[in-house]
Parts: C-alpha cells; structure tokens; sequence
C-alpha cells in the first residue's frame, strides 16, 4: 500500500505479473474509487463545458461516455477526463492528483445555470476488465451488458445496490466500470472476487494498471501528458474539434499543430534487458532529443522493455534508432508505433 492523493492504495496484492495474466486472459478488479467524481446538473453543462475542453460535449448521446481534456490557454493539459451523459445529469471523472485543481476550475468557471456536487470521497469506483468480465458480472447486474457498446454506460443495479455500470477501462481490454456509493463498494468488491476468484478473477493494485496501460499506448497524466505536454503532442490529437467556437487553448492548439515542428510522444522498444525509466535521456548520434515518459517490461510484447519517450521530430519516425541514457551506458532502442498491444478482436 502507498500513499497517493491522500488516498492509501494497492500498488499488488498478489503480484503484478500475476495481476496483469488475469486482465489479459481472464480478468482483474480494480478499486478504482480515488479519482474524482464531479456531478452536474443544469441545461447549459454541454455549451459551458465544451468552452474548457477540446473534444465535443454537447454531441454526446444520453448515456455515452467521452473522453476529454481539459487544457490552458498555451495548449498544456490540465487534465484528461471522462464526460458521462446520464438521464438528467452529467458524471466528469477526472485524476486524483487534479481532483482539487478540477473542482477549483469548474467551481470558479461555473454559469449560473450549471449546479456542481463533489463526490470525492464518497462515491466508489470498481472496475472489472478483461476478456471474461462479460460472463463475471452479468449474473449480478440488471443490465444487458452484451448489448451496451463500447463507451457507454447505464444507470442500474449491482449486487442489488445502485450504480452506474459504464462499458469503459484503462487495460486495453474489455470491462466495465462501477460507480456505486462508497457505503456499498465493500459489499460489491467482496462479492465478485466471492463468487468468481475460481474462475481466475484476481484483485489488481497501481502496477498492473500502468504495465497494462502503458502496453494499450494509453497516457498517463503527469506523464505522456501534463500542463506543459499538449493533446498534440502527446498524440491525441483526434480528440481535438476545431470546429467548435470557442475552447481554452485552441489558438495556442491550432498554431502547434500547423506548424508541427513540437517535440512528440513515441513508443521505444529497448533492444536490450535494460529497462527505460522516467527521466532517462534519450539519443539521436551524438546529441540528445528527449526523455522517457514511462517505462516497463511489457508481458504481451514477447516482455520487452518498452517506454514512452518526448521527443524532437527529427527524431520521432517510426524506425529510428536511438539510445537511451542508463546509468552513464547508452542502450539501444528503436521508435515503434503506439499501441504496442491490441487485444485480439
């Protein structure tokens, strides 16, 4: 356990490696309940958020989801979210770490037509993914999950206790996302791994999820993105609607991507067993072009070392061959395509 946003997590329960099989073969439950749960309420809660973020709000369906950023008017992001359109309000999740600089904006930002509630705290969060999640939770929720496309959501029951179940995830494979009360999460928690621990359900603490994210080409926020790390350069740039009026950054945004000569996030296959870390400089000949965003052994790529690296655009191309700075040594390693992993159709 570790401390992390005033919350105390799991960083393994039975090992990572253990976890990360279970996600990817069978599946893995995650306690998921620090991040931020924002609520709210008011007609003008798409118009106002789309003006704070780059993707679309107000063309979300009832009970979609929708991934999003919010950013600064240099482009950097501020953080990046999910946007939940539920009957008669809106969820926005967002990081524990700028769960207290998202309430901040929003609180001080807000219309008189959009009323806000915090759920930090108080509401749960319990995700079930991998390929096997379908069948494990179906007997215990009222919802049709095989007919609930991929990043949408519906309000119902779980283990009789209300709760928002959202086809959603950060694995790269298939899940879905509990929101329940935080009074109910221990009753839910308890009993999927009860009644599916034998069928290879495993619960899974921070280190499986960042090998797992890392391995799907998924950002992590403080990361692959930050207040000075756009959605541009952090390769998200297919989230960006610029044929909305008016959004924080989309000057600063536009300017950047027309002129693409910013430093942009890549993948990195080391070729070698030593592992990349944070921080690490990487090089192009003779000169340095960046540094490693993340890194870790990857189990579904053959485990391989792989990272994440920002780097100069000369430098970017996929087949580049580069070295990554470890302890005095240059190791080899060459630009690869994100994801490194897709899970099999």
């Amino acid at each position: 356990m570790v401390p992390f946003a005033e919350f105390e997590m799991p960083v393994q329960y039975a090992g990572i490696l253990k976890e990360h099989d279970a996600v990817r073969h069978r599946a893995g439950l995650f306690d998921l309940s620090h991040m931020g749960q924002f609520w709210l309420m008011g007609d003008e809660v798409a118009p106002w958020a789309d003006t704070l973020t780059i993707n679309a709000v107000g063309t979300m369906k009832p009970m979609q989801a929708r991934y999003n950023i919010f950013c600064n008017e240099a482009g950097g992001a501020l953080d990046d979210t999910i946007f939940y359109r539920l009957e008669n309000r809106w969820l926005l999740v967002v990081n524990a770490a700028n769960a207290e600089k998202m309430w901040e904006l929003l609180d001080r930002r807000r219309p008189a037509g959009v009323s806000l509630e915090n759920g930090l705290g108080r509401g749960a969060l319990i995700a079930i993914q991998g390929p096997r999640s379908v069948e494990m939770l179906q007997p215990h929720v009222d919802v049709d999950l095989a007919s609930l496309r991929y990043y949408f959501c519906a309000e119902g029951r779980a283990y009789g206790v209300p709760a928002v179940i959202a086809r959603t995830g950060y694995t790269g494979e298939d899940g879905f996302e509990l929101f329940v009360d935080g009074a109910d999460a221990s009753l839910v928690w308890n009993a999927l791994l009860r009644d599916h621990r034998g069928d290879g359900l495993e619960p899974c603490g921070l280190g499986a999820r960042d090998v797992l994210r890392l391995e799907a080409g998924m950002p992590l926020y403080g990361h692959e993105l930050t207040e000075t790390i756009t959605p541009v350069q952090a390769g998200l740039a297919w989230a960006l609607k610029f044929e909305k009026p008016e959004f924080t950054g989309k000057a600063a945004l536009k300017a950047q991507l027309e002129a693409d000569i910013y430093p942009r996030i890549v993948g990195l296959v080391m070729e070698g067993r030593a592992p990349a870390r944070e921080g690490y400089a990487v090089w192009l000949g003779d000169r340095v072009v960046g540094s490693v965003r993340s890194g870790s052994i990857a189990p579904s790529v053959g485990n391989k070392n792989i990272a994440t690296a920002l780097l100069a655009p000369e430098a970017a191309a996929g087949g580049t061959r580069l070295a990554v700075e470890i302890r005095g040594a240059k190791h080899e390693a060459a630009v690869v395509p994100l994801p490194f992993y897709k899970r099999p159709k």
